[in-house]
């Protein structure tokens, strides 16, 4: 074959299939031109656009095509023969991956024959949950010991193939179960198309794992049936649960597909230990002899400050979903001795930290005749009782050393530190407030500097004794210094202010006085002032943000990881 001429106009050219190299089309690269054609041809290059134009001559001049430089000549041939390698390589590995492709659905298609059937000749299955160690009601094979057969349901969380045999690891909630699948219950159709967080129903023998190997309660079901009902398997390819939520996902995004989210190792564990703190709560409570009550949740009076409330037209009028059920526990009191709920609070704050939330469960309590010594006394005593009472669980205790390896029951008695002395700690190590400057008497102490000056000292602190202006109108004036009132922030290691609390104000004149201070109408607050009017009496409460406590316990980064459906500025959904 004759040599034909290739034209390339590094300017104008294209390195396309549709290019043919005429002089009307060129080419924009030598080395693409060389791949594509061969080397043997002849090949003229110009710049038509940006060349330069030789000394006393004119624009036209710029147009001429010259036959390429020898090196470069050189360097397109070896760009030529490493994109040939390059183009033989991926044909071999697209062969190999048809040939594997028509292997697998040779393999399917036989696959599809196997049919397995229930040996109803076997003893009846016992149903068990995953986790069920019960020796009454299940007995573990080993050598020539026959184990308990049993019927369990779960949904794959991990699966693993070997060439004989499946070994899947699932999961219900309760715990997990390792099951092997041999002979023909591994080659079936459902078995080689399975999908992470498929349900199924597994029927076999429970064994003891063989010695040096390890599963979920030292044993694993040698499976002798099972069966994926009609909608029980999960999506695969692109929408597999895999592919849709990871480690490497964004938080928004994970927080949108929570629903997806809380089927991971982490999020369960949380919220796990979730249900066992708030079971701690109410055993806890039930020790110290308070009882629990209901306030509601639809209010027309404000605890924390009009800017935070949530308004909504109530039939004829206005209501706010509450911001904290205190002022209704005060009044129960009289007529029940110390009381506590659990409830939702809401706050209004446009504020994106990783501790804020717009609905988060508030676990409130108020004492009746204690001092404020006594308060500090029952706080530390009751957060305390919650862990060991939670840490008895060994479920629940793995889940919390899982999600923090490093965790311990905190120091007691906790560390007190008056509002001033904190002032005075972070003037000495140069922690500045919010514009900057060193802290003074007065300042509302900033999340940031209150967390740095915690995480330094690592251990639980009650800073108490707040000025009297950057706290709530009804906390008691400390006698001895009336410039602040007998409050408490509980702090805590990597996470801050988890409890608020304080003594009430019990004396009705100067309750009216606070008020006036806060230029507040006392009228729709006459069910609370009345306290002060029937019999009044020292009292004190506070109230424990669940999700806070929950990632110091469990040390989540964000609260927003520590609740079901988290409710922050910006997001109602899903």
């Amino acid at each position: 074959m004759a040599d034909k001429t290739f034209y390339i106009d590094e300017d104008v050219g294209q390195d396309t299939a549709e290019q043919t190299g005429a002089d009307d089309v060129p080419y924009k690269s030598l080395g693409f031109a060389v791949f594509t054609q061969g080397e043997e041809h002849k090949f003229l290059t110009r710049k038509s656009l940006t060349g330069d134009i030789p000394e006393g001559l004119d624009e036209s001049s710029r147009m001429e095509w010259k036959p390429v430089a020898k090196a470069a000549m050189k360097k397109a041939v070896n760009y030529a023969k490493a994109q040939q390698k390059k183009a033989a390589k991926e044909q071999e590995l697209l062969a190999h991956r048809s040939k594997q492709e028509a292997e697998r659905n040779k393999v399917l298609e036989e696959a599809k024959k196997i049919v397995i059937e229930e040996d109803k000749t076997l003893p009846e299955a016992v149903k068990i949950k995953l986790d069920d160690t019960d020796p009454k009601k299940v007995k573990l094979g080993k050598d020539d010991v026959k184990g308990t057969r049993v019927r369990v349901f779960g949904r794959v969380h991990r699966e693993r193939k070997q060439k004989m045999n499946t070994f899947l690891t699932l999961k219900d909630g309760y715990g997990y179960m390792q099951v092997l699948l041999q002979g023909d219950l591994a080659k079936t159709y459902d078995i080689l198309t399975l999908t992470r967080e498929t349900s199924m129903e597994i029927l076999g023998e429970l064994k003891e794992v063989p010695e040096g190997a390890k599963a979920p309660n030292d044993r694993e079901l040698h499976a002798d049936y099972f069966k994926i009902h009609d909608g029980w398997k999960a999506a695969g390819g692109d929408d597999a649960i895999t592919n849709r939520v990871s480690k490497d996902t964004e938080h928004a995004t994970l927080l949108d597909l929570r629903h997806l989210t809380l089927r991971g190792e982490t999020a369960s564990k949380v919220m796990i230990v979730r249900d066992a703190v708030e079971y701690a709560f109410n055993q806890a409570y039930r020790e110290l002899r308070l009882r629990k009550v209901s306030p509601p949740a639809l209010v027309q009076t404000q605890v924390e400050g009009g800017a935070t409330l949530f308004k909504l037209p109530y039939y004829n009028e206005d209501a706010y979903l509450t911001q904290s059920s205190q002022l209704y526990l005060e009044t129960c009191l009289p007529s029940m001795g110390d009381v506590y709920c659990i409830e939702k609070s809401f706050r209004a704050e446009k504020s994106l930290t990783r501790r804020h939330l717009a609905e988060y469960t508030h676990i409130e309590a108020e004492l009746d005749f204690i001092t404020f010594p006594d308060l500090l006394d029952h706080l530390e005593q009751i957060m305390c009782r919650v862990i060991e009472i939670t840490m008895e669980d060994p479920v629940v205790k793995q889940s919390i050393l899982d999600l923090n390896p490093e965790f311990q029951m905190p120091e007691r008695p906790f560390k007190r530190m008056r509002y001033s002395e904190a002032i005075d700690w972070l003037i000495e190590h140069n922690i500045p407030n919010e514009d900057g400057e060193p802290h003074k008497f007065g300042d509302d102490i900033a999340e940031a500097a209150e967390r740095r000056m915690t995480d330094i000292i690592n251990r639980p602190i009650f800073l108490t004794h707040f000025p009297v202006e950057i706290k709530a109108f009804y906390m008691q004036k400390d006698k001895e210094d009336p410039r602040t009132t007998e409050s408490v922030d509980c702090l805590m290691p990597g996470v801050g202010e988890i409890v608020g609390g304080s003594m009430r104000m019990d004396n009705l004149e100067e309750l009216m006085a606070a008020f006036a201070r806060e230029k507040l109408d006392p009228a729709p607050y006459f069910w609370y002032t009345d306290q002060r009017k029937y019999g009044s009496s020292p009292h004190g409460g506070y109230g424990l943000g669940l999700e806070r406590f929950l990632a110091w316990l469990c040390k989540q980064h964000t609260v927003r990881d520590c609740c079901l459906y988290p409710r922050y500025f910006g997001r109602c959904k899903p």
